[in-house]
């Protein structure tokens, strides 16, 4: 019992939403037959891939104290940037997706630069990135669709090796343990803490404030580009109308996880369990037939709930 004890211990902040995730799974299998079962769980498993790739940069950019808004905009942007240049160029898809991802990066760097050179607050930032994104990536087919990548790409979505693990899924496990080892026994990622927790205390402990950040926002900006290339995958086209509101849910499952908006609080495990809840809420609303509009009312009590627990945390430390 007293190990059982020192390891939820262990889980610090990832307590309360795991305790969320079984509560709700256990709910939702008693609710529908189909909930529980392995075919599902891999369906989920899948649909969460491009959300969970995102959530990982949203992570490190609200542990600094900041905010991404322009990440669905950034990702279509890498989805046509990639489909122009392999379906209207011509260019092999080992060229297309690094310039996508490329692009995306310098969108994050340019948002990261405008809130540390600039001094833009991160929100007018990124919103304005959000803009500009949105609007490129619908300039370079005037707003049209590409349809059409090679068997092999699209095949990275769709065939499941040892019977359950797709390549883009195994993607995603792969960056987030990288991340979280990262944050934990990296320097550098434990200065994201420092950062979050008070940027002037950082900075005169001697981090580099300015750079970190900027560095931030640039993978905040990758993994966006990244997720888009994925998503292109599972989808077989590239639409510059593509994640429309993804960075609401990116943010959400953060917060849902335990990371604070206010900065220094949180980390990849907490993530983890965020985006498990996003997506078998949404999986187990969908078996049940409840209308998307109600998904969306649903989705945002839920928010409501884990960020007014984050404030009665704060409040009671």
């Amino acid at each position: 019992m007293k190990h059982l004890s020192s390891w939820f211990a262990t889980l610090g902040g990832v307590r309360g939403p795991l305790i969320g995730l079984i509560v709700m799974c256990l709910v939702l299998a008693l609710a529908t037959n189909t909930f529980f079962t392995v075919r599902n769980f891999l369906n989920v498993l899948d649909q969460i891939t491009v959300l969970g790739v995102m959530a990982i940069g949203m992570t490190l950019v609200i542990l600094i104290g900041g905010i991404d808004l322009s990440v669905g905009s950034v990702l279509a942007l890498s989805m046509m940037v990639m489909g122009y240049l392999s379906n209207e160029l011509g260019l092999a898809m080992v060229v297309a997706v690094p310039a996508a991802i490329l692009v995306s990066t310098l969108c994050g760097l340019i948002s990261g630069l405008l809130i540390t050179k600039a001094g833009l607050p991160p929100f007018i930032a990124t919103l304005a990135m959000m803009s500009v994104a949105r609007g490129v990536a619908s300039i370079i087919t005037d707003g049209q669709q590409i349809v059409g990548f090679p068997d092999w790409f699209t095949d990275l979505a769709i065939i499941r090796h040892f019977g359950f693990l797709s390549a883009t899924v195994a993607v995603m496990l792969v960056i987030t343990v990288i991340a979280w080892i990262f944050l934990r026994y990296r320097a550098t990622g434990r200065n994201l803490y420092a950062i979050g927790g008070s940027p002037e205390v950082a900075r005169l402990a001697g981090i580099r404030v300015p750079a970190t950040v900027s560095g931030v926002y640039a993978t905040c900006g990758a993994l966006a580009g990244l997720a888009g290339v994925i998503l292109s995958a599972r989808l077989d086209s590239a639409q510059p109308s593509s994640g429309l509101g993804y960075e609401l849910d990116t943010i959400a499952a953060v917060v849902i996880g335990g990371t604070s908006l206010s900065g220094g609080i949180g980390g990849m495990g907490g993530t983890v369990v965020g985006v498990l809840i996003i997506g078998f809420l949404r999986n187990g609303l969908n078996l049940l037939r409840v209308s998307p509009f109600i998904q969306q009312v649903v989705i945002g009590v839920v928010i409501a709930l884990a960020v007014a627990g984050d404030s009665w945390r704060k409040r009671s430390k």
